[in-house]
This record gives structure tokens, sequence and C-alpha cells, in this order.
């Protein structure tokens, strides 16, 4: 039986991990959860699966979880969070908080010996050399959530990657894969927030529609896979069937494919080396009928480009640009800049960013909160003047 903390446990990959757990209750054992500020759900969860500890980041939703009689212990902040990923009784955490914050507790669960299920992809946008050299150190597994790079390790499964030419990421195209760029300047983040395939939480469907999410991956899958960024591509298929694809050498290419559910690779995740039985419906490719692909078209998706630019610069120019990522996103979703601005609130923050080399966790942090207000000073000089 496999001893679980689940961090970020109340979000949507955390809420998909849960049911994955519930169907399997006699493989799993939750330990520890981690959340936000959701306790009302944190509380059901806790009355399910009774663990050891949890942990709430904010501490005023952390006071009211207190006085309810869950005979559970009750931690707050980032050093909860950080014990609920280091608890001696779990063996796997599912890495699943949103952004930046999931940073500190992940590598601390690394540094812990604990394999890790990750669902969180700025961990390595952020840190990637720093988290793969702890994980190679520690023996620590590091399995791929998001659905394209959990794609990816199952074709590469016990292949020689002397063999791979290329890794090939699929992109939905987000909500506005159809609009002209003159269209996009005036879009609302309630259009932004009606992504057409997947159900997920607010920041990564924003990243979604600006394609930064597939940025975002094509770093998180050189550091997961050992790839520089000019053998991973990026190529839109709206029905999200195909979820990523591996070149071969020989001309081959070899694709995974499954209806668009997270649960799928979450099952895969925490069952690997095995598979569960009947996680999702079986593909009916009659019915689906029509799979298409074109090439992202970086004029009104730029933010696509910024990723390519910030892991080919590396050091900390990755992080520089998920931080700055995060603010201009959450500055979207207020109202208080256009859809357009966010790429160029990035581009911004990241020519005015001295690249240094991220080689501690102390150095990551510093540029990530640099970026942040920077970002949110230049975002504000952007509403001012339109």
């Amino acid at each position: 039986m496999k001893r679980l903390s689940i961090l970020g446990s109340t979000g949507s990959i955390g809420r998909n991990t849960i049911e994955v757990v519930k169907n399997h209750q006699d493989k799993f054992k939750v330990t520890g959860l981690a959340a936000r500020n959701n306790i009302e759900l944190l509380e059901s969860q806790i009355q399910i699966f009774k663990p050891k500890v949890v942990a709430v980041y904010d501490e005023s939703a952390a006071a009211i979880l207190k006085k309810k009689d869950l005979r559970v212990e009750v931690l707050t902040g980032e050093s909860g969070l950080v014990e609920v990923a280091t608890l001696n009784d779990a063996d796997v955490v599912v890495s699943a908080i949103v952004g930046s914050d999931g940073l500190v507790p992940t590598h601390e669960a690394i540094k812990a010996g604990k394999d890790i299920a990750l669902a969180n992809k700025e961990v390595l946008v952020m840190a990637g050399g720093l988290i793969i050299a702890e994980a190679v150190k520690r023996g620590v597994r590091l399995i791929p959530v998001d659905s394209e790079h959990s794609a990816i390790f199952q074709c590469l499964n016990g292949r020689d990657m002397d063999e791979v030419h290329k890794i090939v990421l699929t992109a939905s195209g987000g909500a506005f894969l159809r609009k002209d760029a003159s269209e996009l300047e005036t879009v609302t983040p309630a259009q932004a927030l009606k992504h057409p395939t997947w159900a997920m939480g607010k920041k990564i469907t924003i990243d979604s529609a600006t394609l930064m999410n597939k940025g975002l991956e094509v770093i998180e899958a050189c550091w997961l896979f050992d790839m520089p960024p000019e053998k991973v591509d990026v190529v839109l298929h709206p029905q999200s069937i195909i979820h990523s694809m591996v070149k071969f050498i020989d001309g081959s290419v070899i694709a995974h494919m499954s209806v668009p559910d997270m649960k799928g690779p979450i099952s895969y995740a925490l069952s690997y080396p095995q598979r569960f039985q009947d996680v999702l419906p079986a593909l009916n490719l009659p019915e689906v009928r029509e799979l298409t692909f074109e090439e992202p078209d970086l004029r009104r998706f730029p933010s696509l480009s910024l990723a390519y630019d910030a892991i080919r610069t590396g050091g900390t120019m990755p992080c520089v640009l998920n931080a700055a990522n995060e603010i201009a996103v959450g500055i979207f979703l207020e109202g208080k800049i256009s859809f357009t601005a966010i790429p160029r609130v990035i581009s911004r923050t990241m020519s005015e960013h001295k690249v240094l080399s991220s080689d501690t966790i102390e150095v990551v942090l510093d540029a990530s909160e640099w970026a942040k207000v920077k970002a949110v000073e230049i975002a504000e000089e952007l509403r001012i003047n339109n």
C-alpha cells in the first residue's frame, strides 16, 4: 500500500487525485493533505481519509479549521506545507500546488527522499537544475502528472534516449485558437476562462489561452527528459486526443492517445509501474472521426516564444518568466490589464532582469520575488498608459 501526501488537495488536480484514490482505497493510505484556504472541501477530505496531519496555507482559514473537532493536526503557512511534504510515513508526495508556492515544499520532499507525482510544472521551470540534481542524489523518482509529460513518459518507457529525435507537445490552443490578433485586445477574463476541452483552474486556463502553459511545459520537458529546447516542438491539436508524441531517429512517431481527462495521467503516476483498470472510457476513434494539427501562430501567442527564449538563456531567466506570468495573469483576471498585455508584462520584466546562476533555492526565490515586484510595476504602467 502506497502512503500519500497530497499538496494542493482542493485544487483541480488535487480533486481528481482524490477521486482516483477513493476508487482504489485498498492500494493507498492518505497520510497528509495541504490546501490554501478551501477548508470546506478540505474538511470533507479529512472525514473520508482521516490523515495524520493537514496544512492550510492561509492562517485565518486554518484557525477556523482548528476549531472543528476533526481529530487531526492542523498546520499553517509554508512551514506547514513543508511538514506535510516531508512526513515520515509518506512514500509519495503529489505536488499539485499551483504556481511558485509549490517549489519549496516539493524541494523539501525530494530532500526527504519522497517519490514525487509532479503536477506543478513551475517547480522545474523555476529550478529545474536544482530539482533534477537533488532527485538524482536522493534516488527519488519524478513521475510527471501533466497529461503531455505523462504521455511522453509512457512513450519513452524503456527506450534508449539515443533513439529519440524530438519530443512533440500537443496544445489545444485554448479559448482563442480561431480569434484574429486584432480581437484579442478586448477579450474578457470570462471569455478566456472558457476552455474548449479541459476543466482546469483559473490560472492554468489563462495560461492555456496565451499558450504560456505550453511554454512552461517546454521548459519542464527539457528538464524531465534531458532534451535541449530545439528538440522540443509544439503543435496545436484542438481535439486534445493525442496528448504528446515522440519522434524517433528512424522517422517513426509514437503518440499517446486518450480522452481528455486528468484522472488518466494521475492514475498512471500513482500506480506506476502498473496500471489500474477502467480509469477512463475507452477511446473510440470512429466517434472522434477527425484529428487535426497545425503550427502555433507566434504572432498571436508570443508567450510561447518568450518561454523558448527563457530556457535558452538559462539561469534565473525561466524563474523570472514564470513569476512575471503569475503576476500578469492575476492582474488580467482582476480586469486591470488587457489579455494582450500579459506577454508585454512578461517580456519587459525579462528584458530588465540581470541573469544569475540558479545554483541555490535562495537565488531562485530572490529572482522570483524581484520579478513579481517588477511585473506589478510594469503592469501598473501599462494600465495607466492605456
